[in-house]
């Protein structure tokens, strides 16, 4: 018996029978390269909660006690553990009461992201107005879901550099490269202007602990005062940019039935096991009551977004509007140290230049980035591979994640963009995700920004700089004592000057810890590639 769908069922040949289907979707691409995104004619406006407004919410009022106690400084507290960071969302939506303005570059068609689109769902029901703006490269099978909650009244979702055809957003790639190839990455969640969340996390199962497989224990930090004034500002400049477009002006409008389908999915996801232990840590975190009891764990610090200009989702952006150069700005030169954790660490011939000229001066550079083993994109550990030797022999300290650390300094996530090249798949244990810095341990960065071209130039991203001594000193604490037992420390054998891999346990390695033959092989014909631009 055949089945459905075999190449001869339509009389042909398999070899023909896929020239026609290649044929066909070339030709779909062509016609959709016809095409034009809607206009953005009539898009609604809207801003911010104002300050006299939001001092007077119920969020406003509790943190406006505890910021008069340090004018002008932003109180930080770090999400290191993935259920308090999912916990600490929730609560915020919960405990919102004019506004909730939420940026993501993924948002997983999965159990917390489920419980995370119900709780904007009920906030919106109590009449908070919820503007959701999603890269829409990272929400796939969420359109429905999406469009019905667009449905409600009090939310608006928006779509960062919309893809045209919806059953099949890679053709979009083929159409219109130049803007596809320009994704949001920057992450954050506010609460009535007075609260944000703003780090490395996504909406997803991994990122909140979830599975039973791979896990990203990444880095958040929740902030109040000034900082969070600056992370709205950045949300209303990309919420009003040429590149957000209204969900509703993409998706067909949900049907009845659709709205039906949709609580039922989600009061299923909420009835389940699996969602009773996110519900129970939500239950268990004390945020709101110890902030009103002014007892919530805080570090205040002076703080300032850095943040892309949305118009280089559109290759528009000039360069004092890139957060690379404000960066370096906010940063200074480091005089004593830098320590730097990046899961897609690819310096260039330019970064490894200032590395090496950081080392030769005498700063400790120490940088954590992923194994070959650890990786999940072989292309971006060819980026960085190149570089080693030059950096090694500079005086940088390098360390590479083992695929699964007994003390996990971080987990296991795939690359996000997910545009792999063809063969360029890696591991599937852990991979590093965080994305932060310290520098001289008097300050620190949080947020999207990976040490990457694809961040340097094509991505939009953010992050908080922190100027805070405490939090530098505990980063370089994790680089003293956890990171040498959950990592390889690269070094150069000191009479052939070839690479070794060394834990402290056995005996150096002379190729790349835990890698087969082919991934080596596949990360030195990748080097060869000019490809760099696109890691």
């Amino acid at each position: 018996m055949r089945r459905p769908g075999n190449p001869a069922d339509f009389g042909v040949g398999s070899a023909t029978f896929f020239r026609w289907r290649w044929l066909a979707a070339v030709a779909l691409a062509g016609l959709l390269a016809g095409c034009s995104l809607p206009s953005l004619e009539g898009r609604s406006q809207s801003k911010a909660l104002p300050a006299a407004e939001a001092r007077d919410t119920r969020l406003g009022r509790a943190v406006g006690v505890v910021t008069a106690q340090h004018p002008g400084l932003t109180g930080i507290h770090s999400l290191e553990d993935p259920r308090e960071a999912f916990a600490a969302r929730v609560q915020l939506a919960q405990h919102a009461e004019r506004t909730l303005d939420v940026q993501y570059y993924i948002w997983r068609n999965d159990t917390t992201g489920h419980l995370l689109l119900e709780a904007l769902h009920s906030a919106a029901d109590r009449g908070v107005r919820v503007r959701l703006l999603l890269d829409d490269h990272g929400h796939a099978g969420l359109d429905e879901e999406l469009a019905s909650l667009d449905a409600h009244p009090n939310v608006e979702v928006r779509l960062f550099n919309p893809f045209l055809f919806r059953p099949f957003k890679p053709l979009g790639f083929l159409t219109d490269f130049s803007r596809a190839n320009r994704r949001m990455h920057n992450k954050s969640l506010t609460a009535d202007s007075v609260i944000t969340i703003v780090g490395g996390r996504n909406v997803g199962d991994e990122y909140f602990g979830a599975t039973d497989g791979v896990l990203f224990a990444d880095l958040d930090v929740l902030a109040m005062g000034p900082a969070v004034e600056q992370v709205s500002s950045a949300f209303d400049a990309y919420w009003a940019s040429a590149s957000a477009y209204p969900i509703a002006s993409l998706v067909t409008p949900p049907s009845a039935e659709a709205l039906t389908a949709f609580r039922h999915r989600t009061a299923l996801v909420e009835r389940s096991e699996f969602a009773a232990s996110y519900k129970q840590a939500v239950r268990d975190l004390p945020f709101y009551e110890s902030l009103i009891r002014k007892d919530y764990s805080l570090v205040w610090a002076p703080a300032h977004l850095l943040v892309d200009d949305p118009s280089k989702g559109l290759a528009l952006a000039e360069p004092e509007q890139l957060l690379l150069h404000h960066m370096t700005e906010a940063v200074g030169v480091p005089m004593r140290t830098l320590d730097l954790v990046s899961p897609y660490f690819v310096p260039t011939d330019a970064g490894t230049d200032y590395f090496v000229g950081l080392a030769v001066r005498g700063v400790r550079v120490r940088i954590l980035t992923n194994s070959l083993a650890a990786t999940d994109v072989l292309a971006v550990h060819s980026g960085y591979a190149r570089h080693r030797q030059r950096l090694l022999a500079a005086g940088v300290v390098l360390y590479e994640l083992k695929p699964d650390p007994t003390d996990r300094v971080v987990k296991a996530a795939p690359r996000e963009d997910s545009r792999r090249m063809p063969g360029s798949s890696g591991s599937s244990g852990s991979s590093l995700h965080a994305k932060t810095f310290g520098v001289d341990t008097e300050r620190v960065f949080v947020g999207s920004f990976n040490f990457d071209p694809r961040s340097a130039r094509l991505n939009t991203e953010l992050g908080l700089i922190i100027d805070s001594p405490e939090l530098a000193a505990a980063m370089a604490q994790v680089f003293e004592v956890r990171v040498p037992r959950s990592s390889w420390e690269v070094r150069l054998d000191p009479e052939s000057g070839a690479l070794r891999w060394v834990d402290g346990i056995r005996q150096p390695l002379s190729v790349e810890p835990m890698s087969s033959w082919w991934q080596r092989a596949a990360v030195r014909l990748l080097e060869l590639l000019p490809i760099d631009w696109m890691l």
